[in-house]
């Protein structure tokens, strides 16, 4: 609706992750050199963590396009299975025989997998999204899991969930498992500076050539507003937007930053 009325060629602040549109501040290109480290060498556990919208879920998009041929992927984003249905699900994705329930079959199907993955310098991948959400006896059956390839070394498995994560894995079940866990990065919300050159980054995405679209009250009332969390600071830009469309507005002023907080009801604020 406001596309052509602000000269954009696509919507500047979409609501789901976009890897064509994702701002790479240094934390998240940090974050993304951990991963693609992890994917090329066996490091076998790296936690990502961070506050729900803080981009964790496009960083993985953007890592799935550097998969190889060679690299078998298991990407899990609901992680809340059953240690059966886990199973079922990683033997679907493996190309392995479908588990029924027999768990030393599956494991001996597995370790053949990982040996024949040596032999032809393959790669294995475990991705779990949304790992915040994993159950206690879950996280120790992926840690039992990796026990396979310690004579492989072809494996290795991302934790990938917000901070909520860090409390679970001080469950005394779980002291093995935060051995295991060579990387570990955090990324952060941003600053109000960083507020800034995210929302120029994606009006300039979008095709606009009006940089001083918001001004820099509006931005202080976006950063306030969203405390640095990518995903609110879309949510009140595209709002933003919508309204200033309809009121006839050429620029973005805190003033109608705080119209849209107050429509949107942000909780807090």
């Amino acid at each position: 609706m406001y596309y052509r009325y602000y000269g954009f060629n696509k919507k500047p602040f979409e609501f789901l992750p976009d890897p064509d549109m994702i701002y790479m501040r240094d934390s998240h290109q940090e974050a993304m050199a951990i991963l693609l480290y992890g994917q090329k060498y066996n490091k076998s556990f790296i936690l990502l963590t961070g506050e729900i919208g803080t981009g964790k879920t496009t960083l993985l998009q953007i890592l799935l396009r550097t998969v190889y041929n060679k690299d078998h992927v298991c990407l899990i984003n609901h992680p809340t299975f059953s240690v059966d249905d886990f199973y079922y699900f990683l033997a679907f994705k493996y190309g392995l025989e479908e588990y029924c329930k027999v768990r030393a079959k599956f494991m001996i199907e597995f370790e053949e997998f990982l040996a024949n993955c040596k032999k032809h310098g393959e790669r294995v991948l475990l991705i779990i999204d949304e790992a915040h959400l994993l159950s206690v006896d879950l996280l120790e059956e992926i840690r039992l899991l990796s026990n396979h390839d310690t004579t492989y070394n072809v494996m290795s498995i991302f934790l990938v969930g917000q901070t909520e994560i860090n409390e679970l894995l001080l469950n005394k079940r779980l002291h093995a498992l935060r051995q295991r866990i060579g990387v570990r990065f955090h990324l952060e919300k941003f600053s109000e500076k960083e507020t800034k050159r995210y929302v120029d980054f994606r009006l300039l995405k979008a095709g606009t050539t009006h940089q001083d679209l918001f001004d820099d009250q509006a931005i202080k009332e976006i950063h306030k507003v969203s405390q640095g969390v990518p995903r609110l600071i879309n949510i009140v830009c595209d709002h933003a937007l919508v309204f200033g469309f309809a009121e006839g507005k050429r620029s973005i002023d805190a003033a109608l930053i705080q119209e849209c907080v107050q429509e949107l009801k942000i909780p807090g604020n």
